[in-house]
């Protein structure tokens, strides 16, 4: 992330969050998917998993119709017909088998599609033009998309695959069994005190009553697991960042001895998380006193319930098994949402994270809808031209101390200003990443300027990928030697075809040579950079300069820098003044997934 110790007021001022409800997160998940590129092949799948399913819960009927005549023939000491039952039920078990490890492959392939269709959608719409920036200063919800779309969309996949595949079985299942154990309670009549009572679907009432009751109490102790879950994560993404800011900064931190302090960070975010984990162990104690007493229940409360039936002499022995194992099929099913309710938890604090983070990247657009914003257009006669603009921030504007300001091609400009002015933040304005303000910014027409951070990016890949990163164009390799010769850093040359993380291997001021030879190998007709060139000594600011000179000769450079670094290379020169008065930006609200327009941009009364 760029440097902001020029701008103390550079990131978007932001309120308490607010949550979003289930069914937008669920709208935007199912947005996600509907354009996914996979969503065909994920579709196939799904209908190949209801087949399997339902095929299963025939086998199981089946199964269960077997019950009856083998446990008679064992009643009967029928060792014929026992040996012939035992001859179905491999039948039965091997197509059981088969559709059970088919199963098992659609189950993984459901995962990967899912993940693979949440991730690619999550990627497409970060990486959307200067979204990925927006977002990162829109508030807590722009913190650590890194484990949103890696390990939160992974859980997700994972999670949404094992509870709907299992709900869906539950519920087919249900539906094969409540039928029959119905027809099996019809035989149920119980005797008391000599009358004859007969409840239609004895069974399969007592069945919904027993799992309503263990379910209402499961959801009434395991709600709270949402809440903790989604707070466990939010720590756990904190102290995983405070690790990697660690790991990215042990040469300051070496040299300045705050290794201590560093520890103690880190120690204090470990102790949130394991504070979080300590909350949802508690949780999960409390509901399993619930479901292990009801687990224990249930493994005599089928024989409890048809008990009377069987000691009156109403049904045999086979029929009492077959009618447990259709009570047992059915409350199985009733109980999916006791057997899951901390994994629903932990899928409804997963899915709040997943989609809360899709909402916010669609809807982070909004801020450039703002009713007061900075005008953009082009000049026909291929100038740069700066109208009345202020660039608003929190505490007030950034602003040219001249009002009309025009540059022509080929003019080199030196714009300065005091510590705290804004300079960064006039920089993100010309480059449209910060469109908050008044006044206008008229660009070259048909130009595109080439802007330069002050800390470069180079991607993954050898530095000929590197070179040729900015516009895609092929150079030779002469081209390339001669102006890394030009910069310093001809030792590179032997290096074009070496893969590395540039940004580790070289110092600080190397990466911004390299920047400056990739531009050089660009050759832009606009140039416009932010404080890159500060920190050169002399005898290297010479030699950038002089590069500049020959290799950009007629195109037009403007150094946003902190001082006047050679007048004779910069001629001209403009101050960046902050105006407490001017154009200032309000709080914007921002839900947990979302981000509302912030309110027009107030300005000065003139």
């Amino acid at each position: 992330m760029a440097d902001h110790r020029d701008d103390k007021a550079s990131t978007v001022p932001v309120a308490a969050p607010i949550d979003t409800s289930l069914r937008e997160q669920l709208g935007t998940i199912r947005l996600a998917l509907k354009t996914s590129p996979v969503r065909k092949q994920l579709l196939w799948v799904c209908i190949g998993i209801v087949a399997v399913i339902v095929a299963t819960s025939i086998g199981q009927v089946l199964l269960n119709r077997w019950n009856q005549p083998f446990y008679d023939a064992l009643a009967r000491r029928d060792m014929q017909g026992f040996l012939h039952q035992l001859l179905v039920f491999a039948g039965i078990a091997g197509g059981l088998l088969v559709l059970n490890v088919g199963q098992t492959w659609l189950n993984q392939m459901i995962r990967l599609k899912l993940r693979e269709g949440l991730t690619l959608d999550l990627i497409d719409e970060w990486m959307r033009p200067t979204r990925a920036f927006r977002l990162a200063n829109a508030g807590a919800i722009g913190v650590n998309p890194d484990q949103r779309m890696q390990q939160d969309a992974g859980h997700l996949s994972d999670l949404s695959t094992d509870l709907g595949v299992g709900l869906l079985q539950s519920l087919i299942l249900l539906a094969s069994f409540v039928g029959v154990l119905w027809t099996l309670s019809s035989g149920f009549v119980f005797h008391i005190g000599g009358h004859s009572l007969a409840i239609p679907g004895y069974m399969v009432w007592a069945a919904i009553l027993y799992a309503g009751i263990a379910s209402w109490l499961s959801w009434l102790v395991g709600r709270p697991l949402i809440r903790l879950n989604s707070d466990r994560y939010a720590r756990e993404a904190e102290l995983r960042s405070s690790m990697v800011r660690v790991n990215e900064n042990v040469d300051a931190i070496a040299l300045a001895h705050g290794e201590a302090d560093a520890k103690r960070r880190l120690e204090l975010d470990l102790g949130t998380v394991l504070g979080a984990m300590r909350r949802i162990y508690s949780a999960q104690i409390n509901l399993s006193w619930v479901t292990d007493t009801y687990g224990w229940i249930t493994v005599v409360a089928p024989i409890l319930v048809a008990s009377p039936v069987y000691f009156a002499g109403d049904i045999s022995f086979g029929g009492l098994m077959m009618a447990v194992g259709a009570f047992n099929q059915v409350h199985s099913s009733l109980r999916w949402f006791i057997n899951n309710i901390g994994g629903i938890a932990d899928w409804r604090a997963t899915l709040m994270r997943v989609a809360d983070f899709r909402i916010a990247l669609a809807e982070t657009d909004v801020l450039h809808r703002a009713e007061s914003r900075i005008a953009f257009g082009e000049n026909p006669d291929g100038s740069l031209t700066f109208e009345k603009l202020e660039v608003a921030s929190a505490d007030g504007c950034a602003k040219l101390a001249e009002p009309h300001v025009e540059i022509r091609v080929g003019e080199r400009v030196m714009i300065t200003g005091e510590p705290g002015a804004g300079k960064t933040l006039f920089f993100r304005a010309l480059a449209g990443l910060w469109p908050w303000g008044s006044g206008r910014i008229g660009m070259p027409a048909a130009e595109a300027p080439a802007f330069v951070p002050r800390t470069p990016y180079f991607p993954l890949g050898t530095l000929r990928e590197v070179l040729n990163h900015a516009d895609g164009a092929v150079t030779t390799d002469a081209d390339i030697s001669a102006v890394l010769a030009e910069v310093g850093l001809e030792r590179l040359s032997s290096s074009l075809d070496r893969s590395a993380r540039w940004e580790r291997e070289l110092g600080d001021d190397e990466q911004r040579l390299l920047a400056f030879a990739r531009l050089a190998l660009l050759r832009p007709k606009w140039v416009i950079i932010d404080e890159a060139l500060d920190t050169f000594d002399g005898a290297t600011l010479r030699r950038v300069l002089a590069m500049l000179e020959t290799r950009l000769a007629g195109a037009a450079i403007l150094n946003i820098g902190r001082g006047q670094h050679n007048r004779h290379f910069f001629p001209r020169s403009l101050t960046i003044v902050r105006d407490t008065g001017g154009s200032t930006l309000k709080p914007v609200r921002v839900r947990a997934g979302a981000i509302e327009p912030p309110p027009a941009v107030t300005q000065r009364k003139k």
